[in-house]
């Protein structure tokens, strides 16, 4: 694992310099303006900071709070905004009404750009997606900044093919899970600088070895609704199932939750969506990977069932939504999110609907 770091002091004497700078030049910024300059009074931005200095520092200070690269994550937005809705999704619209057409779905807490403001709309991209959404629950400013620094997460991403995810940190021990190359995982317990490093894997705890992974600050990002491909002869069934699952994606996992919208966890989520549709499963993974016909990954078709486990126990379940994803209640970090079904090795795979 390569890490290119500055100490949590030294990033900190930074940003007091050029906070106090910022102020000093508050009474010149109504007057003057240079197109070559992002920083207002009392706000930094990544243009403010020579992030490229940076890119040859390589320092292991367990102090550290960010790396070069998550300091560009962070601050590369130069009108940072924060979604402040208490619980849910913020709805993100084609068009400055609430008339307008769903393009995405803006999580509690998850970050954006903010491109303009008219009205009581802001049109803002945040990940992948693009539109308006209401000015009441976005949050922006001094504020927004403050609170990025404060909702920002250690992940770490594999950066190759079949990541082992141990038991303990040691190659001695039992493995898993294995991870696919790019998938990105919640660090734990402050462990982001140790040779091991302690995750988050839908909910279950185990180690990576710091040298196959790359560890960065994360904040949150918008999901686009156009994220799953059906593909040919899919029926209106399947189609339903999997647009009635997406819309929660974002919501709370919650561990043995039932609740679509308030927290729920991976067999609570397949279970809740399935009922909708005239499909009842019991509350469990283990459980719910016997209640239907048992298919190859070449059947899959959107609304199948997938499921993953810890060795060759089965711990987890997933709805395949076309398009090599899947969505599923994954861990209290992330919620229920959309993943490549391919993300773990899958155990088993179901059908349940029968079209």
């Amino acid at each position: 694992m390569k890490k290119r770091i500055i100490s949590a002091f030294s990033l900190v004497c930074a940003l007091a310099i050029m906070f106090d700078y910022s102020l000093d030049a508050q009474q010149y910024t109504d007057i003057e303006e240079d197109a070559d300059t992002t920083a207002t009074a009392g706000v930094v931005t990544a243009t403010t900071l020579d992030l490229a200095s940076l890119e040859d520092l390589s320092v292991t200070d367990s102090a550290a709070i960010a790396t070069a690269k998550s300091l560009g994550d962070i601050y590369g937005y130069e009108n940072i905004g924060i979604c402040t809705v208490s619980e849910g999704n913020l709805n993100i619209r084609e068009t400055a009404s609430s008339d307008g057409k769903l393009v995405g779905k803006f999580p509690a807490n998850a970050a954006c750009e903010i491109i303009s403001t008219e009205g009581e709309w802001s049109y803002i991209k945040s990940g992948e997606v693009e539109g308006y959404v209401s000015s009441e629950y976005l949050l922006s400013g001094d504020e927004a900044w403050d609170k990025a620094l404060e909702l920002a997460q250690y992940v770490a991403t594999s950066n190759t093919g079949g990541l082992r995810v141990r038991v303990e940190p040691n190659t001695d021990c039992e493995i898993i899970y294995q991870l696919a190359d790019g998938e990105e995982v919640p660090i734990l317990d402050n462990t982001q600088d140790d040779e091991w490093i302690k995750v988050d894997v839908d909910g279950d705890e185990g180690y990576v070895s710091a040298e196959y992974v790359d560890v960065d600050l994360s904040l949150t990002t918008a999901m686009t609704l156009t994220e799953a491909r059906y593909g040919a002869g899919v029926s209106d069934v399947r189609m339903a199932v999997c647009d009635f699952a997406l819309q929660y994606v974002g919501n709370r996992y919650v561990w043995g939750g039932t609740s679509l919208t308030n927290g729920v966890d991976c067999s609570g989520f397949t279970m809740q969506v399935m009922a909708q549709f005239g499909v009842y499963l019991s509350h469990s993974s283990r459980a719910q990977a016997n209640e239907g016909t048992a298919i190859s990954t070449s059947e899959l078709k959107p609304g199948d069932l997938i499921f993953y486990g810890r060795g060759s126990t089965i711990n987890h379940v997933a709805i395949y939504i076309g398009g090599g994803q899947i969505v599923h209640a994954s861990n209290k970090r992330d919620g229920i999110k959309i993943s490549n079904y391919m993300y773990r090795t899958p155990l088993k795979c179901v059908r349940v609907l029968y079209d």
